[in-house]
């Protein structure tokens, strides 16, 4: 299969999927619960929530709330009917529901328009509506059918989609260990014991790349999105390289977080897509895989080039590309490329242990 034509079937492949929803935030009375906490009712989970929490959290979508209560009440009632710990960055107090989806979208980096919100009551949809159309809306009488709905439904449910809220909250522990931390960052980092490996996909990575190309946008040079057959195309062929990267510490994985696709020509080898997980760009690591297929076109004696495709919201992308020597050499419309020569390559970080793998 042709570049172009992986292209064109990759821009085609997963439109829908690129709308599966992240996250859902819940409202809590007469919504998660049945009853008003505040006014002395008997709160109990309402009918199939229980279920639908454990579904959704199997299938890698994330649950936070937004409810106007007393945070501690609240949230010793989460943990009375056990289900506390599904839920991230929840906000409870008096403000806004608006506001509170929109810190949620901020605290899990995802897009608005990934998020999902559901109230009993329509002037809370109505507003969070207003102020954030992207997010999709939903009442308390639609649970039910929450699962069944094709934007609730991943293309793939992998290991590592099951493992996502674990690993979200092991990031917040590291975040609190971190500004607890008194020292210079590099000394924070370096007792982290990070390891970084990486290797060509296998069987079983071939799902999550595929996800990665799919949801991660900001930390996407090209922001091409590539299907399971496409990807297992590419790590077949002769004329492509690609590679996964992992990454994990003392607090547990961060599960498979980057992903390159180069297309090796005979004296140019060019960068079709790299990305790296939004979760990872604060441990200093974000430019080890990049670093990595600048060494191996350099000992194959190949020019290094690479492509990117702006998204509005992928600059940091390009400006990783620059600061790492990269120079524009062309330009059409959105689609740049630019090329390193591959005379100066930084090393690894020191805090970090890399393995590259077969």
């Amino acid at each position: 299969m042709t570049t172009t034509a992986l292209e064109a079937s990759a821009a085609a492949a997963t439109a829908a999927e690129a709308k599966t929803v992240k996250v859902l935030v819940w409202d809590l009375d007469n919504t998660l619960w049945q009853g008003i906490l505040l006014e002395g009712d008997a709160v109990s989970l309402r009918p199939g929530v229980a279920e639908l929490l454990a579904t959704l959290d199997a299938r890698g979508i994330l649950h936070s709330v937004a409810s106007r209560n007393d945070a501690e009440a609240a949230w010793e009632k989460l943990a009375e009917l056990g289900v506390a710990d599904y839920f991230l960055y929840p906000q409870i107090h008096w403000g806004s529901k608006a506001s509170s989806v929109r810190e949620i979208a901020a605290a899990i980096n995802v897009g608005l328009d990934t998020v999902a919100f559901v109230d009993d009551q329509p002037f809370e949809r109505d507003e969070v509506r207003a102020e954030l159309p992207e997010v999709r809306c939903f009442d308390a009488s639609e649970l039910a059918e929450l699962a069944a709905r094709a934007d609730f439904q991943p293309r793939f449910v992998t290991d590592e989609s099951a493992m996502r809220r674990r690993m979200y909250q092991a990031d917040r522990r590291r975040r609190e260990a971190e500004e607890e931390h008194e020292g210079p960052s590099e000394e924070f980092l370096a007792g982290l014991g990070m390891r970084f490996v990486i290797h060509p996909p296998r069987d079983e990575d071939l799902q999550r790349a595929e996800e990665l190309t799919v949801r991660t946008n900001q930390l996407n040079t090209t922001g091409y999105t590539y299907g399971y057959d496409e990807l297992d195309a590419l790590r077949c062929s002769p004329d492509h390289l690609l590679l996964v990267a992992g990454l994990e510490d003392r607090y547990g994985s961060y599960g498979k977080i980057g992903l390159a696709l180069v297309e090796k020509g005979a004296e140019a080898w060019t960068l079709k897509l790299l990305l790296m997980s939004c979760r990872v760009m604060s441990r200093g690591v974000g430019t080890i895989l990049l670093n990595h297929v600048m060494t191996l076109a350099k000992a194959a004696g190949a020019k290094l080039r690479a492509e990117f495709r702006a998204n509005g919201r992928n600059r940091m992308m390009l400006v990783t590309y620059r600061l790492g020597g990269f120079r524009e050499i062309a330009k059409d419309g959105d689609r740049s490329i630019l090329e390193h020569d591959l005379e100066t390559i930084q090393g690894f970080p020191d805090y970090v242990k890399v393995e590259v793998l077969e």
